[in-house]
């Protein structure tokens, strides 16, 4: 497995990932929405990919300068169980750390709850909170599928 950052040209092979993982995705995962993110912070969106350049693995994280976010990590269903998941995580965990990241965030979807063992094993622990959310922005061109 050989773990490198995301570019752009991948985003379809990621989209199909995420959306075989179980992954919901917004509208701010459009190529557009992606670009905007990788323009502040493009080496924490990242990618494994086979011997043969298959991604199997993907996690997009950012840091806000006070805080990490972890953000769409999905593993290839055909590929679960080997510890894909864990190894992507440590290597974000090291890119944070590099940055003076002290604390990581994550949200979990409540249709997605079955990931929080996962991330329990990772050092996560759940924290009681009120999400809230506003688009300020009018919808523009959608996620085919979304």
């Amino acid at each position: 497995m050989n773990i490198r950052s995301f570019s752009l040209e991948q985003w379809e092979e990621v989209v199909t990932l995420w959306r075989r993982a179980g992954i919901q995705l917004s509208r701010s995962d459009t190529p557009e929405g992606i670009q905007k993110k990788l323009e502040r912070d493009p080496q924490l969106f990242l990618v494994a990919e086979t011997e043969d350049g298959r991604i199997i693995d993907a996690v997009m994280g950012s840091y806000d300068g006070r805080r990490g976010w972890v953000n769409h990590l999905a593993v290839d269903p055909d590929c679960q169980g080997q510890d894909l998941g864990t190894r992507l995580m440590q290597e974000l965990e090291q890119r944070l750390a590099g940055l003076g990241c002290d604390k990581i965030n994550l949200l979990i979807e409540p249709e997605n709850g079955a990931v929080q063992a996962f991330y329990e094993k990772q050092g996560f622990n759940r924290d009681e909170l009120i999400f809230m959310e506003k688009w300020i922005a009018p919808a523009q061109t959608a996620v085919k599928g979304v």
